[in-house]
């Protein structure tokens, strides 16, 4: 008998997992694929955004706001990379300006602070910013971080203070009988007291399983252009379009790691595993961006992604707390990243006051620091280097990653078992080449590692196997 069983491994239900550590709680964590942040956790703008502009009143609201105020601390304790660059909304019209500044009310009541640009102000933030911006909405406290980064080192400190993780296992049924739940898998069954429902775009999917209802989750697809890293300093601060009912439209970011991202573009699809990328859609970006950014770097283009959001029709978070001891989430879309550990908190605040357990006197927020090599200095790196060689040796050369920080994000607790799940951890194949160079060194690290052969070893998921075996002789 489990105390708590959480369905899906995201960014929320690794905040769960890790906030439920803190009490003396049998916790089990069961995730669909490879890997935790796979879905929505794994591709999205990676803001944390200020709260400024969801209605106020709104759950969105009440949470970006508390969660924005917590993650400095968070990615403190985590070692999580987090940057609070603030953000800045361009108005190219005068209608746009009232825009700006029906939003500026907004964020009163909402009690973030923001700050309205004037053309001259706005030119001096952000020297590249589209010569037919009249002005601008500075929002100090939005910041940008890295989401990989964030979901494995939440699960992992979760991990180390005794929550179980288990990967590629569906939950196929959940069934409540008497007192507790019955929760069958791909792979087996088990019973809880406590059911989360926070299976992101599949939440739809569980909530009806337990309650009967017909609530229906649809994704709404985001595509994205990445930049490669360069020297000349393009934006400081996350730029946003003034926003519509589609959400806050294009916008031009700085990541944690010195790439930009443009997008997303916001259409609704069919299927919630659809994250392919159009070309129309990218046109789209490519049309939308001109409103905020003039002379666009196009080639330092290195990928196109796209992700879902996981969209609820009251265009709201919903969550439900039921007395049987079923919690539901649904509908965690943007700023569903920034208002995670804040939406966490309560939620194990639910389960606190359902099963009333005991404080974990032995809980540790702190996780074991990542090693960040291509950050230290010379004499940082050499002492390094004498104590391992293994740091020594460069696998990814576009990012600077060694083959001692692939051997530890392997070797970790909710270590990595894919060349995807290396790369969110640690960035071999994020760089301009994308894993043409190093890709065959990290399989064969993982093999090493996890005592496989290069065969055994995926691209993400089960089945995606990069290197296959001539069965065959040939003559």
């Amino acid at each position: 008998m489990k105390d708590v069983i959480i369905i899906g491994a995201g960014v929320i239900g690794s905040f769960i997992a890790r906030n439920l550590a803190k009490y003396n709680l049998d916790v089990l964590v069961l995730e669909k694929n490879n890997d935790v942040g796979d879905g929505t956790s794994c591709a999205n703008s990676a803001i944390v955004h200020s709260g400024y502009d969801p209605h106020a009143g709104t759950l969105k609201a009440k949470y970006n706001v508390l969660g924005n105020q917590m993650f400095p601390s968070i990615c403190k304790e985590l070692d999580v990379e987090f940057d609070n660059i603030g953000s800045i909304t361009v108005a190219n019209s005068e209608e746009e300006l009232a825009t700006l500044k029906e939003l500026q009310k907004n964020s009163d009541l909402n009690g973030v602070k923001t700050i309205l640009l004037n053309q001259e102000e706005l030119r001096k933030e952000e020297p590249f910013v589209t010569k037919t911006a009249i002005a601008g909405l500075l929002a100090p406290t939005a910041g940008i971080i890295n989401p990989f980064e964030l979901v494995v080192a939440l699960m992992e400190n979760a991990m180390d203070n005794g929550v179980k993780l288990h990967l590629n296992e569906e939950v196929t049924n959940v069934e409540h009988v008497g007192s507790t739940f019955k929760v069958t898998t791909s792979k087996d069954t088990y019973e809880a007291k406590v059911v989360i429902n926070a299976a992101g775009l599949y939440s739809d999917k569980i909530h009806n399983m337990v309650t009967g209802e017909s609530e229906v989750v649809t994704p709404r697809k985001g595509e994205y252009y990445v930049l490669d890293h360069f020297a000349e300093k393009y934006v400081s601060h996350t730029l946003f379009s003034v926003p519509s009912s589609k959400g806050k439209g294009i916008l031009v970011s700085p990541t944690t790691h010195g790439n930009y991202l443009l997008g997303p573009t916001s259409e609704f699809v069919d299927d919630k595993s659809n994250v392919s990328v159009d070309n129309d859609a990218l046109a789209v970006i490519k049309k939308e961006v001109t409103r905020l950014v003039d002379n666009v770097p196009y080639n330092y283009v290195i990928r196109e992604f796209s992700g879902n959001r996981a969209y609820h029709n009251s265009n709201d978070f919903v969550i439900r707390n039921y007395d049987n001891g079923f919690i539901s989430l649904m509908g965690i879309q943007s700023p569903g990243l920034a208002s995670s550990p804040a939406i966490s908190k309560d939620v194990a605040d639910m389960v606190v006051d359902y099963l009333k357990p005991s404080m974990n006197d032995s809980f540790n927020p702190i996780r074991r620091p990542l090693y960040r090599v291509n950050k230290l200095t010379p004499e940082q790196r050499n002492e390094l280097i004498k104590q391992n060689p293994d740091f020594g040796k460069v696998v990814c050369r576009c990012e600077g990653i060694t083959l001692g920080e692939i051997k530890d994000c392997i070797n970790r607790n909710c270590g990595a078992t894919s060349i995807k799940g290396v790369k969110k951890r640690v960035r071999p194949g994020f760089g301009k080449c994308q894993g043409g160079f190093c890709e065959s060194t990290v399989i064969k690290t993982l093999a090493n590692e996890l005592g496989k052969k290069p065969t055994d070893i995926n691209l993400s998921n089960n089945g995606s196997y990069i290197i296959f075996e001539r069965k065959e002789s040939v003559k």
